[in-house]
């Protein structure tokens, strides 16, 4: 029997090493990476992202510290990137895997991600970045483990579940890219139904390929949930069973115990579910926020079930109802009762309260209010009156050979105010290295919730409100133990307030985790520079660094992205 090649599957070989005087291992990976029209999760031929095949792709499982090699074969017909979700890439933004740090994979090309999971633990998720494939799938979990040495804050569970919950277009991501130039599908076109690891709601008519998992009674299960959608906040539950929150993001959490949790777009949760009730089937569901979605009839609303390894019972009850989706209060009040656990170790032994923010001094605060805006006919989403333009060459690519000469004006870009009228832009600005920033996020999107993602850092969540923020509101801030995360929620017409402190040099991404207003805009960069050239504070860039754009070789990877608007002639600013 002929046996597959590499280049054919997932290979995973460990190699234990010895770093920094901790065991770390290196983890292996061939990723190909193509389009599959023959798996249509919901029944109509629809082109979807694949790894190896697979929908969801594999998950990541490895440890804090450990070294990820991922050698991406790109068959797809336009460019490619991965970004790894949380993942704080630690001295080495060249890994980041967006279109500011990386060049993208050419069709028909290759190229070897190596990043480290340095000092982190927790539940994260990759996607690829740019050209709105992240609506076409292509996304998996991460779970980053505590080494041996260190204790979990909660006994072993039986099983650990991914569970990666998203909204989905029945249409092609291609064919919703291609018509974003539109005022209706820009700001008010939603996704059409809510997928639970790439299958469709329990009962869905187009398919009875539904999710589910087999559990043991009296056991306690830890579920990884992640929103890996492209704009709805869901609400989660399983019929019959509380859970108890432990971890967010890298992070652990008072354990707390809940009904329901709400689910942002980008986050990630873990939550602690014990099989205690009769030996049945039970649903669980996840109804989409600020929708009017009815439970019993929407394929908004995901639902898949959880199956007790005894019964034989048939689901018949109705679905278990949950808050109501336009119960802001709710959900704040939630979201604010979600604490940092301060007394636990995590990726270090030191307790995660060692790191507080109760005294620290706030060097820089960016104030950044997102909107759409109408950019030369063009609906776009906006920071500040800014909409940002991708341009031909990385940011890190430039910053390294020019200090960005050609390709981008460093900290021209309002970081306290909107500009009057709006305008494209590639902005940039300066983060002072080790030093504290107050990033407060204002939400001008209408009735839309929207998240936040910061790349390189996990930041500290002191504070979340409605209505219009001032300095005043600072005296409401948490800040004993705000939780650290690396996503955010900003309420309809609100506000979130973050802390954040610079000590990870590089160029890092901060942008709206709603696939739209991301790619018509909504993002910017911080760069965190330190003038050490020593390596042990931040990376040269690796050997097998692609070029493009102005220092590319004849074009190499240095198209536009696909579908992406003409690029603004100025460098920085139209």
């Amino acid at each position: 029997m002929a046996s597959l090649s590499c280049h054919q599957k997932s290979i995973i070989i460990v190699l234990t090493i010895l770093v920094a005087g901790a065991n770390a291992a290196d983890i292996f990976l061939t990723w190909n990476v193509s389009l599959d029209t023959t798996l249509n999760p919901i029944s109509v031929q629809q082109p979807v992202i694949t790894i190896n095949g697979r929908f969801p792709g594999p998950t990541i499982n490895a440890t804090t510290n450990d070294f990820v090699h991922i050698n991406v074969f790109n068959d797809l017909d336009e460019p490619l990137l991965f970004t790894w979700n949380g993942i704080q890439q630690r001295l080495n933004s060249w890994q980041d895997g967006v279109s500011g740090t990386n060049c993208p994979i050419q069709p028909g090309q290759n190229w070897t991600y190596k990043f480290q999971t340095k000092d982190q633990i927790g539940s994260f998720f990759y996607f690829p970045s740019i050209n709105f494939q992240k609506a076409g799938g292509g996304f998996g979990a991460i779970r980053v483990n505590n080494r041996a040495v260190i204790a979990v804050p909660f006994p072993k569970p039986e099983d650990e579940f991914d569970l990666l919950i998203g909204d989905w277009y029945y249409d092609s991501y291609q064919m919703i890219r291609s018509v974003m130039d539109t005022e209706v599908v820009a700001y008010q076109t939603i996704p059409d139904i809510m997928l639970m690891n790439g299958k469709v709601p329990f009962g869905h008519e187009l398919t009875k390929n539904h999710e589910s998992f087999t559990v043991t009674s009296g056991k306690t299960y830890r579920f990884r949930i992640s929103n890996v959608g492209t704009a709805l906040s869901f609400n989660f539950r399983i019929q019959n069973h509380k859970l108890v929150l432990v971890e967010t993001e890298g992070s652990y959490t008072n354990q707390i115990t809940l009904d329901s949790l709400d689910v942002h777009v980008g986050q990630s949760y873990s939550v602690l579910v014990t099989m205690n009730q009769v030996e049945s089937d039970y649903y669980i569901v996840a109804s989409p926020k600020l929708i009017n979605a009815s439970a019993n009839s929407s394929s908004l609303v995901g639902v898949g079930v959880l199956h007790y390894s005894n019964s034989i019972a048939k689901l018949s009850s109705p679905l278990p109802s949950g808050p109501d989706p336009f119960d802001l209060d709710f959900s704040i009040d939630q979201a604010k009762s979600i604490r940092w656990n301060l007394t636990t170790g995590a990726a270090r032994p030191n307790p995660q309260g060692t790191f507080n923010v109760n005294n620290v001094t706030i060097s820089q605060t960016f104030i950044l209010e997102s909107s759409t805006s109408q950019i030369r006919g063009d609906p776009r989403y906006s920071i500040n009156n800014v909409s940002y333009r991708v341009p031909d060459t990385p940011l890190k690519l430039a910053d390294h050979f020019d200090n960005g000469s050609g390709v981008y004006q460093l900290d021209w870009f309002p970081t306290n105010s909107a500009n009057d009228e709006a305008a494209y832009g590639v902005s940039v600005v300066t983060g002072n290295h080790k030093g504290w920033i107050e990033l407060v996020f204002l939400n001008t999107l209408g009735g839309f919730m929207d998240t936040w993602h910061l790349d390189g850092f996990g930041f500290h969540v002191v504070g979340i409100g409605k209505g219009k923020w001032g300095a005043e509101a600072r005296s409401s801030y948490n800040l004993i133990d705000p939780v650290v995360r690396s996503t955010v929620q900003v309420y309809p017409g609100g506000w979130t307030a973050v802390y954040a402190f610079l000590d990870n040099p590089g160029m890092w991404n901060l942008r709206s985790q709603n696939l739209k207003n991301w790619f018509l805009g909504q993002e910017m960069y911080i760069r965190v520079h330190n003038d050490d050239p020593n390596p042990a504070k931040e990376r040269p860039p690796p050997s097998n660094l692609l070029l493009c754009g102005k220092y590319g070789n004849g074009g190499d990877g240095s198209q536009d992205p696909v579908g992406a608007p003409a690029r603004a002639p100025s460098p920085w600013w139209t």
